[in-house]
């Protein structure tokens, strides 16, 4: 189906981004519209996509609805958060609740979510900005485990070319469900470095880096006694009774850490090889919103940001225990002994982009970039067929991805609950943007009520995937992303006053 271009907008869909020839004097170390079939040079060849496991489509679940008459003038939200989030809609003219029942839109933690979403029933245009079974894309084991599978079965129906497109994510192992086979390709690979995270952890919690078989035992929790590892952002439920209700991968994974006390743990290849600007490693945030999953409907935002280290790169031994050196996360980062908050360690995306494209040429920035959108939407095609959809719910996602010195992106993990705290003004305005954009694009107003279809650019906001790749033009028919092209970060509508009010207030990523 073809979508309209939103005419309102000054940068319209089908022009063709630029990257400037000089990079931006930042410096880290101061601290056409319409969809199509998946095509050879989008994300399957021979322009048509698998059938069995990769292209079922995403189950579908409608709660019961009770008709509440007409809209309200006046949106009512309902959030417990006090940061950016609940800022942007006051901003808007909204009016908070806390009524159970009587709101538009609930800002929504995965806990409740967990606990009650199965419990509710939603009226007709209420809207919940998670997904059921967001967990499938954002706990780690979970996303490693859909992606493996996607990429057999690309592999059963394309061949080895076409699956390699899915190999976005460094060698992983899910333990302790995996833990022989991992240690069977650690001694395969002796002197390679592994790293360890926790499978339901944001933030950086509980990372660390093994270069020895003995030392991967650092993820049992002796003290953990059968109990539900907490503080977690993106964990699953809290007892068997409510892992009853999860998936059966995530019911396995969830009866496991309750069986053996301890908590499960993804294991990966280690990155030893990270792109560096003045010798310091960097991740990549990128902001994505589903809108649906079936069909799949993608914005990619255009500002994201880098978040970089405080220290030199290095790969010395004894160096490998020192996170400062290896974890981006600001949650980490601002403990190190150097951090300046008003400076941050964070670089705008098009930064990034124009400081690749001086250092190595245009193209090789408009690649990297094209790749990084294509990660974005393969990573959601990997889970689209187990994903529950609902019209009621819409997601805006976190994605952390790295970029090693060939300049291939290596996806770390998609968050579900990405950081809507601030460290400086540039960081609120930036928050801000992004999530005023999101609700111009789920339109609880209703002002685009009448239009066809998704629209192509909303604010910040391209759409990127349409029940198929949304085509954008290029050279020789090459792929195109506005990931990273310029787009003005107006000052959010709240004083100075009160954003130095809200900042260090919770951390940031």
């Amino acid at each position: 189906m073809s979508t309209a271009r939103d005419s309102s907008n000054s940068l319209r869909s089908n022009e063709r981004p630029s990257i400037s020839n000089s990079a931006e004097t930042l410096n880290p170390s101061a601290s056409s519209s319409g969809t199509h079939g998946i095509s050879t040079n989008k994300l399957l060849p021979h322009g048509s996509a698998p059938s069995g496991p990769l292209c079922s489509p995403a189950r579908s679940r409608e709660h019961d609805q009770k008709d509440d008459g007409p809209r309200r003038d006046v949106i009512r939200f309902r959030t417990s958060l006090r940061n950016t989030i609940c800022d942007v809609m006051r901003d808007r003219g909204w009016k908070e609740t806390d009524s159970d029942t009587d709101w538009d839109v609930f800002w929504a933690d995965v806990h409740w979510l967990h606990e009650f979403f199965d419990k509710s029933y939603f009226s007709e245009y209420q809207r919940i900005n998670h997904f059921r079974n967001h967990y499938e894309l954002t706990r780690k084991d979970l996303l490693v485990k859909n992606i493996k599978r996607t990429l057999r079965a690309v592999e059963r129906e394309h061949g080895p070319e076409a699956a390699s497109k899915f190999d976005f994510v460094s060698q992983s192992f899910s333990l302790p469900s995996e833990h022989a086979l991992f240690s069977e390709e650690f001694k395969r690979t002796p002197g390679a470095v592994w790293i360890m995270k926790p499978a339901g952890r944001a933030q950086g919690k509980g990372i660390f880096l093994i270069n020895k078989l003995s030392q991967v035992n650092g993820w049992k929790r002796p003290d953990a006694n059968k109990k539900r590892i907490t503080g977690s952002n993106t964990s699953l439920a809290g007892n068997a009774a409510r892992a009853s209700q999860l998936s059966s991968a995530a019911k396995k994974n969830a009866e496991q850490e309750e069986e053996e006390g301890v908590e499960a743990y993804i294991v990966q290849r280690y990155i030893e090889n990270p792109f560096l600007i003045g010798g310091k490693k960097f991740d990549i945030r990128a902001y994505v919103l589903v809108t649906s999953y079936a069909p799949l409907t993608v914005y990619l935002h255009r500002n994201g940001f880098c978040r970089f280290s405080n220290t030199q790169f290095s790969m010395n031994a004894r160096d490998i225990s020192n996170l400062y050196i290896h974890a981006t996360n600001v949650a980490i980062q601002k403990t190190a002994p150097n951090y300046v908050a008003a400076k941050g360690c964070k670089w705008l995306l098009r930064s990034l982009k124009r400081y690749v494209a001086t250092h190595r040429g245009q193209e090789a920035a408009e690649t990297l970039f094209s790749e990084m959108e294509q990660l974005v939407v393969r990573a959601l095609l990997s889970v689209q067929k187990v994903m529950i959809n609902d019209k009621h719910c819409f997601e805006l996602y976190g994605y952390d991805i790295l970029v090693d010195n060939n300049l291939k992106p290596w996806l770390l993990e998609v968050n579900a609950s990405p950081s809507l705290s601030a460290e400086t003004a540039w960081d609120y305005d930036l928050k801000h943007a992004v999530l005023n954009d999101m609700f111009d694009v789920v339109d609880l107003e209703r002002e685009h009520a009448s239009h066809k279809g998704p629209r192509t650019k909303v604010g910040g906001f391209d759409l990127i995937y349409n029940d198929g790749p949304v085509q954008k033009g290029g050279n020789n028919g090459g792929h195109v992303s506005y990931l990273g092209c310029y787009c003005p970060i107006n000052e959010a509508p709240k004083s100075r006053r009160r954003k130095r009010e809200m900042l260090g207030h919770g951390s940031s990523s």
